[in-house]
């Protein structure tokens, strides 16, 4: 039957009260009065903040290529380019949020520009990865890799919560240091549910202690009298960054660089299986009451899509594109999918760093800053004093 429409008025604030007695509830019942409804204050447009962030990220990439050190490094081996486009936006971003004094408007419209572009760019990452370097080491060389990473995560988290503090800053500084600078951090960030302020302390740290590293390595390498291969493991397994371990080694020798390569090459590689583990005993631990769990649930769906990514690229699946146009009477040329779509990861990287950089507030990182700084030392020293005790007891 239809509904009928009957119209009992409205009933004043003592009768809506006493509906709660009704129910044996003792807790006083707030009544509100309908109001017209007022129509609420538009949100800032965001366009200016993905604006300022591509702007910083253009420039921190015209940076980069600046013809003279320590952003260009010409050796024997060809030019090399160690401080990263990533590690520029990220400076530049806070210098124009400290400095500049940029409007509210702009630093509201870069909010939630790293949130959207992390995971974009761990599925992009992936594409630069190549699993197979890990079989070309041998077995005392990868134990080393491993216990490296564990020391540099261990070190780092133990030491952090001792100087208190949080704990997901010290974990993503540990991840850093053990596997590949900001490209572990940036992994890593999303399963642990990282805040930007963790992020934000984290990759300052890790960036503010790799460059002094590339230039202290092969000092040190020739006053320890390290040879080619204990000098070149050292580097790799140490140092936090690709092309910063790349610099520092073959500044030592040839040979030292292309162990030093390799070996970093197969920490990189151990990213995949180090933020699958990380993902599933962070998940658990969260979901501890819980009687079963499905793993496929616990691990993220870009933490997947990375993974697929890195085995796609390392099974040869992944198609160069060829091209043969007409009007360059017959000159042909060619480009990996695979690198681009890892340089197209590198680029939101720079962007997503831009955008963090705008949301720096230097005075919150000079109260917290330090303990971050301190914690980033002591981990990096412990990875160092391992890697060279394993290395004179295993080589």
């Amino acid at each position: 039957m239809p509904r009928a429409h009957t119209h009992y008025g409205s009933l004043d604030a003592e009768a809506l009260a006493s509906l709660g007695s009704m129910e044996g509830l003792d807790v006083p019942i707030a009544v509100t009065r309908a109001v017209p409804a007022k129509s609420l204050p538009e949100r800032p447009p965001v366009w200016p903040g993905y604006a300022a962030a591509l702007l910083i990220a253009a420039a921190a990439y015209l940076i980069h290529y600046l013809p003279f050190a320590p952003f260009r490094l010409a050796g024997e081996f060809g030019v090399r380019r160690p401080v990263s486009p990533a590690i520029i936006a990220i400076f530049l971003g806070v210098a124009c949020r400290n400095v500049l004094r940029l409007p509210p408007f702009i630093l509201e419209g870069s909010k939630g520009i790293v949130r959207k572009v992390i995971p974009v760019t761990i599925v992009l990452t992936g594409f630069g990865l190549n699993l197979t370097s890990i079989e070309k080491v041998g077995a005392r060389v990868f134990g080393i890799i491993l216990i490296s990473i564990c020391v540099a995560t261990g070190s780092a988290y133990l030491f952090g919560r001792t100087l208190k503090l949080w704990k997901r800053t010290a974990l993503l500084i540990g991840a850093g240091t053990a596997i590949c600078g900001n490209s572990a951090i940036v992994a890593v960030a999303p399963l642990i549910d990282a805040s930007d302020e963790d992020l934000m302390l984290s990759m300052s740290t890790i960036n503010l202690l790799g460059l002094p590293l590339m230039f202290l390595f092969p000092l040190a390498g020739a006053m320890l009298g390290l040879g080619d291969q204990a000098y070149g493991v050292w580097a790799g397994t140490s140092i936090h960054a690709v092309p910063q371990v790349v610099a520092a080694a073959f500044a030592f020798s040839p040979g030292a660089g292309s162990i030093a390569t390799l070996v970093k090459l197969v920490r990189v590689a151990l990213l995949a299986p180090f933020t699958f583990v990380l993902a599933i005993a962070y998940a658990r631990r969260k979901r501890k009451g819980e009687v079963s769990v499905r793993y496929s649930r616990l691990v993220p769906p870009f933490l997947w899509g990375f993974i697929a990514a890195a085995l796609m690229n390392t099974l040869g699946l992944i198609p160069a594109l060829e091209f043969h146009p007409v009007w360059l009477a017959g000159r042909n040329f060619s480009f990996s999918s695979a690198s681009a779509l890892a340089e197209a990861g590198s680029l939101l990287l720079t962007l997503a760093m831009a955008a963090m950089g705008l949301e720096v507030d230097i005075h919150f990182l000079a109260r917290v800053g330090g303990r971050a700084v301190l914690t980033g030392v002591v981990s990096c020293l412990a990875l160092c004093a391992a890697s060279l005790a394993l290395i004179r007891l295993l080589l």
